[in-house]
């Protein structure tokens, strides 16, 4: 497939980005700070915009995003079912992914070319689909997709989700729902990542923090070394 000028050029201007995807609970924000340390680069996480982003989408660009800000706790995570909540969550349908591209791309300016010694881009709002346009290297991006029991464990070390259910009136029942809909939408990067014939690691509880910040800095060719596990998955074959 012919690739246009004008992504080229966007290509070449992110050349020096790395792309950290997941879904939820899967360690993201603590592996990428790791590697933004370890390795000297910037950090830009997308959970920090994401007020920021919201208030700058109008509703023609963003309306599940609109029609999300409109209804209260209970009609988000109790009036409707998970499925139906992953279908209709603003962000993991792509909305506002624009603004992602116009930070990176001030900050490209603000550096006076392509980011050096490179961006580290952090957030579950990272769809496959989106950014593999963007990647003149594919290794460039890898997502992590948490087993069930992971994520869990995540959740309820950091309590996150409790402060989200806790705002319901059946915060249990709020809360299995969110889980669920977490389950469902790593099910679906799975199957993204694969079908862009990208990177993604499962993440089990088995994992070390050092092993899986050695598996993610390996897959994105931040250093060399033998080849990602057989844990990972996506790959081009």
């Amino acid at each position: 497939m012919e690739v246009g000028v004008e992504l080229m050029a966007l290509r070449d201007r992110l050349r020096d980005v790395f792309w950290l995807g997941g879904s939820s609970g899967a360690g993201k924000s603590t592996t990428a700070a790791a590697l933004a340390e370890r390795y000297g680069l910037q950090l830009y996480a997308t959970d920090d915009v994401m007020a920021d982003h919201a208030r700058r989408c109008p509703e023609a660009q963003c309306p599940q995003l609109h029609a999300f800000a409109a209804m209260g706790m209970d009609e988000r995570w109790l009036h409707r079912s998970p499925q139906v909540m992953l279908e209709t969550f603003h962000w993991y349908r792509g909305e506002g992914f624009h603004l992602i591209l116009e930070d990176l791309m001030a900050v490209v300016e603000a550096g006076g070319g392509p980011a050096r010694p490179g961006v580290l881009v952090e957030g579950f709002r990272l769809l496959p689909g989106l950014v593999r346009p963007l990647l003149a290297d594919p290794s460039r991006a890898v997502w992590l997709l948490p087993t069930p029991e992971f994520r869990r464990a995540a959740f309820e070390s950091r309590g996150g989700s409790w402060q989200i259910a806790g705002r319901t009136s059946d915060p249990q029942r709020a809360l299995s729902n969110l889980l669920e809909r977490d389950g469902l939408f790593t099910d679906e990067l799975r199957e993204r990542v694969r079908a862009e014939r990208l990177h993604a690691v499962e993440v089990d509880t088995s994992w070390t923090r050092e092993q899986l910040l050695r598996e993610v800095a390996v897959g994105l060719g931040l250093e060399r070394g033998v080849p990602p596990s057989v844990r990972a998955s996506g790959g081009a074959a």
